[in-house]
């Protein structure tokens, strides 16, 4: 157990928390919630910046941490999605005095229906992998669109959690703005992928 799987456990264990504070508001100001929430999950995205860096550098690559870092990497930012479209306060501007220019229930539908797309994008490129594996033992690397990808989802995640708090004066377009380029980066991403693996898929067989 060296220490970027203990960083990827670490992660692992932050997630149900961070899931809870956005889930649910335990406070009578909901910003309270929303720093720690928001707190929580910076870590967790810190985190995984981290192990993968020091298991390249210190040659800690192992088994464990190639399975479960990207796994940890999918609970993180699907776990934040989920949360935050079930939540009942993330998007009640009005009970923390946010005026926005876009209406919370834009932002609401746009977030939603962007993470319904990243659940799907997720789902595709995962099931490519293990098809390619088994059929041709070649492996899936991250691509420089998938880490963009993840960059722009940790950014729209944080945006929509923390502007009212720290940026109100973006009048709600933060969160707007970062979560279309989430669904851009998703969607361009997603398709690269297929572009650049279909060739190994045999649709004959």
């Amino acid at each position: 157990m060296n220490l970027p799987n203990k960083l990827t456990l670490g992660r692992i264990f932050i997630i149900p928390v961070f899931v809870v504070f956005l889930a649910y508001n335990f406070f009578e100001n909901p910003n309270i919630s929303r720093i720690i929430a928001a707190s929580l999950f910076i870590i967790a995205a810190i985190t995984d910046f981290l192990d993968g860096r020091i298991a390249r550098a210190k040659n800690m690559i192992t088994d464990f941490g190639k399975f479960m870092d990207p796994l940890a990497d999918k609970f993180l930012i699907l776990g934040a999605m989920f949360a935050i479209c079930f939540s009942g306060y993330i998007f009640d501007y009005e009970a923390v005095s946010f005026e926005t220019v876009i209406p919370a229930a834009v932002i609401r539908h746009l977030f939603f229906w962007t993470a319904i797309i990243v659940v799907f994008r997720e789902l595709a490129v995962t099931s490519m992998r293990l098809v390619v594996v088994s059929s041709n033992g070649a492996v899936i690397a991250a691509s420089k669109l998938g880490k963009i990808k993840t960059t722009t989802q940790i950014i729209a995640v944080s945006a929509v959690i923390l502007e009212p708090v720290v940026m109100p004066f973006t009048y709600g377009v933060l969160s707007a703005v970062t979560t279309v380029a989430m669904l851009f980066f998703t969607m361009l991403s997603g398709i690269d992928y297929l572009k650049t693996y279909w060739k190994f898929i045999n649709t004959n067989k």
